[in-house]
Order: C-alpha cells, then sequence, then structure tokens
C-alpha cells in the first residue's frame, strides 16, 4: 500500500487520504448515487453486449461482478467497474474465432493475468503508455462501433469491417426500415439534448441520466405505437443464462494466449488510466493501483467464469457516480446489486427494449469517445499525428495493428524529442556567438553544420555547448570545421556549461552515458524526486543536504552577484502570493535574486489599511511603496488553495478549539472575497475545483482593492509611477494567468513560442532553459517580468 500511495495524493498530507470515514451522511450519498450508476450501466452493459456480438446477458453479469468484486477488491474509492465499450472489437473478433464459450475462458485467464501483475505491483508501468495511444485506440473503437452499429438503427446487419460498413452505408440509408430508424432517431435525439433542456424547479435534467430517459422514451414509444422491431431477449431461467467456458482444443492454444494478453493489456491500461482521471474528480483517498489492477483481475476471473464480458473500469459511468455524490467504493458495490435484483425481478421489463434503441446508444456513445478536447490538448503537446494514426489504424487495420502503429509513431516522436537540438548564432562585439542546446547526436549534425558554414572566414567564434550528450559524428564535425577555420586565420573558443564532451572526446576519454546538466538543472524540483543524493529522512537532513549541493553546484557562480546585491536593493515588484509550498514565486516568474520583494501568508490575503491586526502586511506595504520605490505590486493566487478551500467550507471558521484562533482570525479577512465570488449559494452548485478557481480568482481582485485603500498605494497609482496586478497560478498546468483590468477575466501567458511577431525570434536561455525573445536586428532579448 505504501508504495501505491507514494505520488498519487497530489499535496495532501498522507493522513488526509489515507482512510475513507463511513458515515450515516456518506451511506445515504452513496446508496444515492448508485441509484444513478445503476440506471446508467443497464442500457450501456446491454448495449456494449449487442456490439460485441455476445449474448445480452453476458453484458449484465459483467456489470454486476464489475460492481460488487471490483468494488470490494479494488483500490479506488469511486471508480465503477463493468463491461467497457474499448474492450468491444477485441471481444468480437475474439468470438468470431474461438466462439463465446473459448472467449470466456480467455477472460477468466487474463484475470488471473491481472491478479499476478498486481500481486508482482507493476501497475505503474501501465501508466507508461502514451496517452494519445491510449485516447486514439479509444476514438478508434467508438467510431467502429458507431459505423456498425448505425447499420442496426437502420434496420439491417453490421457488416465485417469498418470500410465494408462505410461502403454499404449509402445502400442502407435508401433502403432503411422506417420503424427501426424512428426508433433510432428518438433515441439519439434524447442524448444528445437531454443535457441541455432547462431546469424545472427540482427537476433537472442531470437528475436521471440521459440513456434511461432515451432508452426508455423509445420503448414506450415502440410498445404502445405497435411499431414491429427487434427488442431484447433474456434467457428463460438461470440455468440457461449460464454459459461459461470450456477447454479448447490443442491446436487453439497459440490464439488463445495472444487474446489473453491483449485482453489483459487494454482492460489493466484502460482501468489504470481511468482510476488516475478519476481521482482529479474527488478529493477522497488516492488510488491504490496495485491493489485496482488485482480487484479488476478478480472481477475479470469471475466474469469469466460465470459467462460475462470483461471487466474494466470505466469512465463514464465512474464520472457520473462522483457527479452523484459518492464518497466510497459502497456506491460502486451498491449499483451491482441493484443490476442483479433488476434482473432477477424485471427481466420482462428489459425485453421490451428494442435493439436499434440500443445501437442508437452506442452510436452515440462511439461518436463522443472521439474527443475534440482530447485531440486539442495533444496537439498543444505535438502528438496529434499519434492520436490520428492510431484512431485511423484501429478503424481500418485492426485493433492491435492500429495501437502498434500508434506506438512505434509514439517512440519515433518521443526519440526526436530526445535528440532535439537547439543552435543560434548572433554578432556581438566583433565575434560570433553560437550557442548549442540539447542532445548533439548525429541527427542534429546538418543543421549544426549549416550554421557553422554561415561563419565568416577568419572571424572570432564563441561556441557555448549546453549539450547532455555527444556522439562521436558530432564530436568530429565540430572538430574538422574548428580545424578548418582556424586554418583560415581564425580563432574558436569552445565553452563547455555543463558535461566536458568535447574536451574529453579530443582526449579519447569522453563519458560513457548522457548526462544530466549540473547544479542548476534541477534546482526546482522537489527534495523526493532527486535520487540518492537527498534520501535523507528528517527536515534537517534534507536542508543540509540541498544546501551542500548549493555549495557544490551553484555558490561559486553567484558569488559575483550576491556581492552585488549586498550593497542594496532594487526590486522590480512587491509580490503578494500564498504560503502554500507548491507556489515558488522565483520560478514562476523566471525572476533571480533581488527581482521581487516578496510577502507570503495563508491565502495571500491584504487586510484593509485600517484592520487592528494588519501591522506585518501593512509594514510590508509601506516598506516597499515608500522605501523600495517598487514600480509594481503583484497579488498572485493559486488554485487548490487550502486557505481558499477552508473559508468555502468555513472549516476553520466555524470551530473554537484554541489551536486554530489565529488562523481563523486571519481567514475571516477572506470574507469580503467569498461575496465577492457570489457566496456560498453561488459556489455550491459548482465542481469543488471550479469553485475554487472562481474564489481564488475573486480574492485576487479582492485584495488588489484593499492595496488601493492604503494612500500612498492610492497616489502613486493616480500619479502612473505604480502599477497594479493580479495573477493566478494553476498548479495542474503549471501556466500563469494575468488579470485583464478591462475584462476583469485571467488570461494565460502566452510564452515565445506562441508569439509570432516577424521582427522577434525564439532564443533559449543559458542558465533557466527558458523560451525568450530576441529582435532579430540588435540581439536584445526580452525576459519575463511580473
Amino acid at each position: 500500500m505504501r508504495n501505491d500511495a507514494r505520488g498519487t495524493t497530489h499535496g495532501r498530507p498522507p493522513s488526509a487520504v489515507s482512510r475513507t470515514r463511513i458515515t450515516p451522511r456518506g451511506v445515504a450519498a452513496d446508496v444515492g448515487a448508485s441509484l444513478v450508476v445503476f440506471l446508467v450501466a443497464v442500457p450501456l452493459s446491454l448495449g456494449i453486449a449487442v456490439a460485441s456480438g455476445a449474448p445480452l446477458v453476458a453484458g449484465l453479469i459483467a456489470a454486476v461482478v464489475g460492481g460488487i468484486v471490483a468494488g470490494l477488491v479494488g483500490g479506488s474509492v469511486v471508480q465503477v467497474s463493468g463491461p467497457a465499450a474499448g474492450l468491444t472489437i477485441i471481444v468480437a473478433d475474439l468470438i468470431m474465432t474461438h466462439g463465446w464459450r473459448i472467449t470466456c475462458l480467455i477472460t477468466l485467464l487474463a484475470g488471473l493475468v491481472q491478479l499476478a501483475l498486481g500481486a508482482f505491483r507493476v501497475a505503474r508501468a501501465a501508466l507508461a503508455v502514451s496517452p494519445a495511444v491510449v485516447h486514439g485506440m479509444l476514438a478508434g473503437v467508438g467510431v467502429t462501433i458507431a459505423l456498425a452499429q448505425l447499420h442496426v438503427v437502420l434496420g439491417g446487419e453490421p457488416q465485417s469491417s469498418a470500410l465494408a460498413n462505410i461502403a454499404d452505408l449509402p445502400h442502407q440509408i435508401a433502403n432503411n426500415h422506417t420503424p427501426a430508424v424512428a426508433v433510432g432517431v428518438i433515441t439519439i435525439a434524447i442524448m444528445f439534448s437531454w443535457n441541455r433542456l432547462p431546469s424545472l424547479g427540482r427537476l433537472r435534467p442531470a437528475v436521471l441520466p440521459a440513456a434511461l430517459v432515451a432508452v426508455g422514451t423509445a420503448t414506450v414509444v415502440a410498445a404502445t405505437s405497435g411499431w414491429r422491431v427487434q427488442t431484447v431477449t433474456l434467457p428463460g431461467s438461470l440455468a440457461d443464462a449460464w454459459n461459461g467456458p470450456v477447454l479448447p482444443e490443442a491446436g487453439q492454444w497459440h490464439g488463445i494466449a495472444l487474446g489473453v494478453a491483449t485482453v489483459a493489456m487494454v482492460a489493466s491500461v484502460e482501468s489504470l488510466l481511468a482510476a488516475v482521471a478519476v481521482d482529479r474528480l474527488h478529493s477522497g483517498r488516492r488510488v491504490r493501483l496495485n491493489r485496482e489492477l488485482c480487484g479488476q483481475g478478480a472481477a475479470n476471473t469471475i466474469s469469466g467464469a460465470l459467462g460475462g464480458l470483461p471487466v474494466a473500469g470505466v469512465i463514464v459511468r465512474s464520472t457520473t457516480n462522483v457527479r452523484a455524490g459518492a464518497r466510497s467504493p459502497l456506491s460502486t458495490i451498491l449499483h451491482g446489486v441493484w443490476i442483479l435484483l433488476f434482473v432477477a425481478l424485471l427481466a420482462h421489463v428489459v425485453e421490451l427494449i428494442p435493439m436499434p434503441a440500443l445501437a442508437a446508444l452506442l452510436v452515440f456513445i462511439g461518436t463522443r469517445m472521439v474527443s475534440i478536447a482530447h485531440l486539442r490538448d495533444l496537439r498543444r503537446h505535438h502528438e496529434a499525428s499519434v492520436y490520428l494514426v492510431t484512431l485511423l489504424g484501429v478503424v481500418f487495420l485492426g485493433l492491435l495493428e492500429g495501437v502498434f502503429l500508434g506506438f512505434g509513431l509514439a517512440m519515433i516522436v518521443s526519440l526526436r524529442r530526445l535528440t532535439k537540438l537547439t543552435v543560434t548564432a548572433e554578432e556581438r562585439d566583433d565575434r560570433v556567438h553560437i550557442t548549442v542546446h540539447g542532445s548533439l547526436t548525429f541527427l542534429g549534425v546538418p543543421r549544426l553544420a549549416h550554421v557553422l558554414r554561415t561563419v565568416p572566414e577568419g572571424a572570432g567564434v564563441d561556441l557555448d555547448l549546453h549539450v547532455d550528450f555527444m556522439d562521436h559524428a558530432a564530436f568530429e564535425a565540430i572538430h574538422a570545421w574548428r580545424v578548418d577555420h582556424e586554418r583560415t586565420g581564425g580563432d574558436v573558443d569552445i565553452d563547455e556549461v555543463h558535461e566536458r564532451w568535447y574536451t574529453r572526446s579530443s582526449t579519447r576519454s569522453a563519458p560513457a552515458a548522457k548526462t544530466a546538466p549540473g547544479g542548476l538543472a534541477r534546482w526546482w524540483a522537489p527534495w523526493d524526486m532527486r535520487g540518492d543524493a537527498h534520501r535523507e529522512v528528517n527536515a534537517l537532513g534534507l536542508l543540509s543536504a540541498g544546501a551542500r549541493e548549493y555549495h557544490a553546484s551553484t555558490a561559486d557562480r553567484m558569488r559575483s552577484l550576491m556581492s552585488r546585491l549586498s550593497h542594496g536593493q532594487n526590486p522590480t515588484a512587491l509580490f503578494v502570493t500564498c504560503a502554500d509550498s507548491r507556489v515558488v514565486p522565483n520560478l514562476i516568474t523566471a525572476s533571480g535574486p533581488g527581482d521581487l520583494f516578496t510577502v507570503r501568508n495563508l491565502g495571500n490575503l491584504v487586510p484593509p489599511r485600517d484592520t487592528p491586526d494588519n501591522g506585518s502586511m501593512g509594514a510590508a506595504v509601506e516598506y516597499a511603496v515608500n522605501v523600495l520605490r517598487v514600480p509594481s505590486i503583484v497579488v498572485c493566487g493559486h488554485s487548490h488553495c487550502g486557505a481558499m478551500q477552508a473559508l468555502m467550507e468555513k472549516a476553520h471558521l466555524e470551530t473554537d478549539e484554541a489551536e486554530t484562533s489565529h488562523m481563523r482570525r486571519w481567514l475571516a479577512h477572506g470574507a469580503p472575497s467569498l461575496a465577492r465570488a457570489g457566496g456560498d449559494s453561488a459556489l455550491s452548485g459548482l465542481p469543488s475545483a471550479e469553485a475554487l478557481r472562481r474564489l481564488a480568482q475573486a480574492n485576487v481582485e479582492e485584495q488588489i482593492g484593499n492595496l488601493m485603500g492604503y494612500p500612498v498605494v492610492r497616489e502613486r497609482v493616480a500619479s502612473g509611477e505604480l502599477e497594479l496586478t493580479g495573477m493566478y497560478y494553476d498548479l495542474e498546468t503549471a501556466r500563469v494567468h494575468l488579470l485583464d483590468a478591462e475584462t476583469g477575466e485571467f488570461t494565460p501567458v502566452q510564452g515565445a513560442q506562441d508569439l509570432k511577431e516577424p521582427a522577434l525570434r525564439p532564443r533559449t536561455d543559458a542558465n533557466t532553459g527558458d523560451q525568450l525573445l530576441e529582435e532579430s536586428s540588435s540581439g536584445a532579448s526580452s525576459r519575463p517580468s511580473c
């Protein structure tokens, strides 16, 4: 358990997330959420069974087992498991190749494999799969499902491949069966519009799941209108329902082994990625990945033995569970119990459901699996090509072929990033300054050689190598150019900032492996992420180790700077921010010693000037403005702020414990910020993360208003000598947002790579690694400032 929990608490103390307390209120919330998830799960489970070509009861069995077994054994608080759309193509292919009962055996064996993987604690290895491949695979599965089930909606039969389904679609449209089409149109129309309908008093569309309303409405319309459409058929008894695994013939084991590996891999990756994603939606205990993998394995073992579909953690039902108020695994378990009771007692109701309604439900779900939001995110990270190649490969070649294509392209993209090279050249002080950043391999030799060829004969050259690797081809290219350039009368000064790759290669003793730049390259990483150098268990040991690293790698470089600053300070800004340890002002503003006069407190509060207990904050403002004459004051809030959370929940304001008296009095200064954000009534209906964002940003605006209550601040702002700025730092995206005074909105700061001005070109700062802007005419750089 300890190994699972490390790195998954998202900044919360371990004691806050290690257990889930059971209270009557929590049980009531779990019961209500389980009913909502149950209503969503029944039609989805039937639809996935239809798309897989499996017996319909197999989908319900998998839903029951996934809810009860994975909920009892798994390591996630609120994740819901059951038949997954992402496994549909795999199961359909296995059924077509080996038959249903051998597919049940494959599901059982895949569950045993998952149990073994969880026991050996390798769950985190599944997270190494590129999300671009996973999302592309799911999108390809969604397109394939939608193309196949669209034929069922039109009253026909799906073809054997996506290409065949596309080719046959015009014929199906021209010769459609009106009742089936009407049922499908009703279902899709309700699915699309249900959550967009306005609320009528307490009756809100979100109370009833769209899938239940759509399928239920289509069923009622079809039954009352007397339309002749195919409906669901369930076995007459439990004995008839069991259709479990059998042993195969001797020649089938090779294909079965491949099927077991495929089901185990896809189900594990999808479940673990979904569990990590669901963790962002709630504030309870973080997922224990190895235990969750064991839970999925146990569920698949039992589901396969009982004749059910493969089970995986599913994001749609899990998200529904969280939004419905679930607080513990009890909700997941109960939803499985409700499905079991429903099938046992009301099977005749299920048999009224039209098959075109389930097919239309799958068409809608399949199209929603192609997420434009994921594509936008991947495009920002230059991985959209991996997503699209995987999607098209899955649709037109097959699931495994598409995944292998996407994985191969992801490896190529990663290799390109690992060997990425930046070469810049500029003339300064009658010398040519060439700077090289990145990994200098044979792949980067053409780019480097092109820049070196532009150096005039006889010119003096300063070549700065900020590289973490240099292979023999790169060394030969630099050395040959240097010899030729010096032969024509030029001189070359090579400065290696980190590892001396060129120098050692010249003496035939180059380092054997890629090296991380020393010193400044990792200073911003937390202690527990820096390897064996910071393994001391107590705070004093960590601080001592950090001081030793500072003296070994940084102190000598800073001596001249700090010697100059020791005579006085001239900061650019008074920077007011939260005391939260995750907010590092100099890091997020790319500033250095002497740039920021920083004041930190709980919630980055600036109480009004006449507040009795405002001595510390008032003294800082007066000193910064009157003595230091700073030209700017910045108030910086941030996401996931504990002070804002306490303010919103009044967790600390309503307690009489003496241990929190100072904290309660201080946080009382944030009450106007809560009112500015709309108060409890406006924030209570929002998701927790969104409510915290609004409150934190409203708090920044409120503190800027309080600063204007200082006469000296107001006077200098009016004269144009002082500027007030609001800033917001999003921890999850590591992006800084600035307050637009005209619109009142916080907008993300653009990086240099986002700017398209023709007169500017990007350059990488040698010390920080940040992208700066250079004016191509003069070479002057503009560094980020607050």
